[in-house]
This record gives C-alpha cells, sequence and structure tokens, in this order.
C-alpha cells in the first residue's frame, strides 16, 4: 500500500483526498435516488450534501485536534494537514448531523427523515474512508499478538498480519511487524451496514428510527474494532471510541422507541 495514488511534480493523488471525493459522488447518488423515491426534489440532495460533507469534515478535524491538543498545540501548523490522516469518525458524526441540522432550517424539511436519508450513505462513505485510512497506513491496529491486545484476541491466524511501509504512521510507530489490519475490518462491517440499511429504508419508519439503528449498528462495530486499536483516543483511562459509543448506542434505542407518527415518504412541494 502507498498513500499517493499519482503525483506529477508537486501534484499529489492522495488515496486519503480521493476516498473523500468518492464518498461525497457516491453519497450524492444514494441521496438523488432516495429523494426521487421520497417525493422530494432531488435537486437540493447536491446541497445537503454539501452541507454534510463540510460539517463532517470540520467536526472530525476539531474533534481529532482537540483530543490530541498537546501535539497540535505545539505544531499549530499540523492542524490543516488533513492529508497526512487524523480526521475522528465520531467527530465528523456530530458534525454531519450540524450540517443536516442547518440544512433543515434552512428548507423546512424534517432533520429526522433527512438523517434516515443520510444513514446509508453515511455508511458506505465511512467503508470509502478506512480504504483510504488503509492506504495511508493509519488507523492502524496493534501487532498480531500483541500484550495490549485482550487475551483472547491474541492468537489471530499469521495471514490476518500486514506489514505497514517504514514511511506510514503505522510503520514508524511499529516497524516491519505484521499487524491488525482494524482498518479493513471496519470497512468490511461498514459495507455489511450500507447493504442492511438500504435495504430496510423503505420500510415504514418513523422519522429518525433509521437513523437510531445506523447509530446502534456502527456503535457495535467501533466498540469491536477499537479493541484492535493502537491509536484510539483516550479519555482519561478509556477509550474515547467506548465512552462515545455507549453514548450514541443510548441516542439510538431512543430514536427508535420514541413515540412518533410513521411515514413512508415526504413530500416537497
Amino acid at each position: 500500500m502507498h498513500p499517493i495514488l499519482l503525483q506529477v511534480g508537486p501534484i499529489a493523488i492522495r488515496f486519503y483526498g480521493l476516498m473523500y471525493v468518492a464518498a461525497l459522488l457516491m453519497g450524492i447518488w444514494l441521496l438523488r435516488t432516495e429523494a426521487e423515491r421520497r417525493g422530494l426534489l432531488p435537486e437540493r440532495m447536491v446541497d445537503l450534501a454539501f452541507y454534510v460533507f463540510v460539517g463532517g469534515l470540520i467536526g472530525g478535524r476539531l474533534y481529532y485536534v482537540l483530543f490530541k491538543w498537546g501535539y497540535y498545540g505545539a505544531h499549530p501548523w499540523k492542524i490543516l494537514a488533513v492529508w497526512e490522516g487524523g480526521m475522528a469518525i465520531h467527530g465528523g458524526l456530530i458534525g454531519g448531523v450540524i450540517g443536516a441540522w442547518w440544512f433543515a432550517r434552512a428548507t423546512g424539511l424534517s432533520l429526522g427523515t433527512l438523517c434516515d436519508m443520510l444513514a446509508p450513505a453515511a455508511s458506505l462513505g465511512h467503508a470509502f474512508g478506512r480504504f483510504g485510512n488503509f492506504m495511508n497506513g493509519d488507523a492502524h491496529g496493534y501487532p498480531l499478538h500483541s500484550p495490549l491486545l485482550p487475551a483472547w484476541l491474541r492468537d489471530g491466524p499469521d495471514w490476518l498480519g500486514v506489514t505497514f511501509p517504514a514511511s506510514s504512521i503505522a510503520g514508524r510507530e511499529f516497524g516491519p511487524v505484521p499487524l491488525h489490519p482494524v482498518m479493513l475490518y471496519e470497512l468490511v462491517l461498514n459495507l455489511l451496514g450500507f447493504v442492511w440499511l438500504w435495504r430496510w429504508r423503505t420500510k415504514p419508519w418513523s422519522p429518525g428510527t433509521l437513523f437510531g439503528v445506523y447509530l446502534m449498528y456502527y456503535a457495535v462495530v467501533r466498540s469491536f474494532t477499537s479493541l484492535f486499536r493502537a491509536d484510539d483516543l483516550y479519555l482519561g483511562p478509556f477509550r474515547l471510541p467506548h465512552v462515545i459509543s455507549g453514548v450514541m448506542l443510548c441516542l439510538g434505542v431512543w430514536l427508535c422507541c420514541a413515540p412518533r407518527s410513521r411515514t413512508t415518504v415526504s413530500t416537497e412541494r
């Protein structure tokens, strides 16, 4: 794996950035498809994707920088170096929801409905992003038999491990040692989540319910994959993804169980 797909002189096309572009374009297509089914104007979905994408980028970066302030406070010029990695999915979700809320206020559409429409696209976009992490060599796991892993995860087969280049973040931390490709684990689980959510989107959910299902599903996925992660953010002695996943799980249960009127489509004139 290598972070750069193509370089011409000083101009480099990086897999990490390319995956964001691919996720945005695929998200727009999915949103337009779902807008047509719901009787909404497909043309507005480009604006929704823009609000959510920008909110997600800002939120994901600020969240990561905040919890790594010891480093970024000493190297402030690195704050904008997103091509080196350092985007937190939980911050991206928060920022994306804020972007969707802003769009909902501007258009008068239901935030719950918009979040339901966004849920499959978010899961698929996240899978794209994890491939970017793999090529970048960040968001990496522990060595296959590391004592830092839970005891029941230390006996993984050797073929499972991936040795990252010495120039990557994973390579600089662990050297030429096979690591758990945890970003690929999450890629597969997010793809499964996308298939599930896309198939379930046509059910007569109450607004916000499908998004609640997504939150619960990803809370479980990230709680599991974080057991392998060597670069998780921490809140005191706790892994921050475990803390946030607990919050997401509770919010998802509330969205699924709170009494609301059911709807199959939302009509926009």
